[in-house]
C-alpha cells in the first residue's frame, strides 16, 4: 500500500510475473502470500513449491521458510533432517531467525542433542539482536549446558533481551538473579550493559 492502494491480489499478479522470470525474492514473497493466504487461497503446498525455487537459487529467507515448513509438516511431510537442512543453509548465509531455529533443533535433540552446537548458532543469533536466542544462550549459560556454567553471563544475556522487551526473559533474568551475590550482580549488570550497546537492538 506505498503509492498504491493495498491490494494483495495485485501483489500477486506481479509477483508471479517476476517469479516466473526466476526473481528469487518475488519466488519468496509469493510464497509467503501463499503459505498465509494473502491474495490467493491458502495453500501450502504451492508456498512450499515457491519457496523451494528461491530456497535453490540461494534466498536464505526461502529457506529458512522452507525449513519452518519441513519442521512442521505444512505442504510436505514433517521432516526434521530436511529442517535442519535448509535452517542450516540459511544460518550459514548469517540469517538470525535461522540459526536460532537450528540452535532449537540441536537443543531439543531433533537431531543427534549437541548443546555445544545448539549455544553456538544461539550465539550467532543473539549478536545479530535475536531476543529469543539472546534468552536460550543466557539460559545455556545459566545451566552449564553446552557452555561451562556461569550464572553471570547467563543473567547478562537475559538481562539484554529483557530490555529488549522480551517478556519471558524477565522471570528468567529474575530466577538467575536469585543465585547471585552482590558482587556477582554488579558484574552482571555491568556485562548486560556492555551487551546491549553491542547487541541489544532486539529482533
Amino acid at each position: 500500500g506505498r503509492g498504491v492502494p493495498q491490494d494483495d491480489a495485485e501483489a500477486v499478479k506481479w509477483y508471479r510475473k517476476a517469479a516466473e522470470q526466476e526473481n528469487a525474492d518475488a519466488q519468496t514473497n509469493l510464497g509467503r502470500l501463499y503459505a498465509a493466504g494473502r491474495g490467493v487461497p491458502q495453500d501450502d503446498a504451492e508456498a512450499v513449491k515457491w519457496y523451494r525455487k528461491a530456497a535453490e537459487q540461494e534466498n536464505a529467507d526461502a529457506q529458512a521458510n522452507l525449513g519452518r515448513l519441513h519442521e512442521v509438516g505444512r505442504g510436505v511431510p514433517q521432516d526434521d533432517a530436511e529442517a535442519v537442512k535448509w535452517y542450516r543453509k540459511a544460518a550459514e548465509q548469517g540469517l538470525a531467525s535461522a540459526q536460532y531455529n537450528l540452535g532449537v533443533m540441536y537443543q531439543d535433540g531433533r537431531m543427534p542433542q549437541d548443546y555445544a552446537e545448539a549455544v553456538k548458532w544461539y550465539r550467532k543469533a543473539a549478536e545479530q539482536g535475536h531476543a529469543d536466542a539472546q534468552v536460550n544462550l543466557g539460559i545455556q549459560y545459566a545451566t552449564g549446558k553446552g557452555v561451562p556454567e556461569n550464572a553471570v553471563e547467563g543473567y547478562a544475556w537475559l538481562a539484554v533481551a529483557a530490555a529488549t522487551g522480551k517478556s519471558n526473559a524477565v522471570k528468567k533474568r529474575d530466577l538467575v538473579k536469585e543465585r547471585l551475590s552482590e558482587s556477582q550482580l554488579a558484574q552482571g549488570q555491568q556485562r548486560a550493559t556492555e551487551l546491549f550497546n553491542k547487541y541489544g537492538s532486539g529482533k
